[in-house]
């Protein structure tokens, strides 16, 4: 089912529908506009159970949001030292990824994991640089 409006930040936006992804095996996002809003776009990214994301670096942009919408799994941050991070997937998780650090998310094996990402400004080619 696709989205009409999204809850950031404590209010509903509208958005509209843009298209469907095949990031990787496993792993789609819907893309999203908020109407009116230029300065942010929305992923909507589903893991099967068992698959996870790409490891991307975030290369550019102002604000990379992370966000947890069903499932069960987690995110795993790299921070710039090498450092690992592990936030368990869970209501209220947001995470704002910063330039520079290295970012997945893995779903449970028994457990398909819904995700959103907030990007400012909007996506483009070039934001990350998938690591695999």
């Amino acid at each position: 089912m696709k989205l009409s409006d999204f809850n950031f930040e404590g209010k509903e936006l509208p958005v509209n529908f843009v298209e469907t992804m095949q990031v990787a095996e496993g792993v789609e996002c819907d893309v999203y506009k908020f109407v009116g809003d230029d300065s942010k776009d929305l992923g909507i990214i589903r893991v099967e159970a068992g698959h996870r994301t790409p490891m991307q670096r975030v290369l550019k942009g102002a604000h990379t949001i992370e966000g947890y919408i069903s499932g069960r799994g987690g995110l795993v941050i790299t921070e710039f030292d090498g450092e690992e991070k592990i936030y368990n997937a869970g209501m209220g998780l947001e995470v704002d990824v910063k330039i520079g650090e290295v970012m997945q998310w893995r779903a449970a094996p028994d457990s398909d994991l819904e995700v959103y990402e907030i990007c400012f400004p909007p996506y483009e080619s070039g934001r990350f640089e998938n690591l695999f």
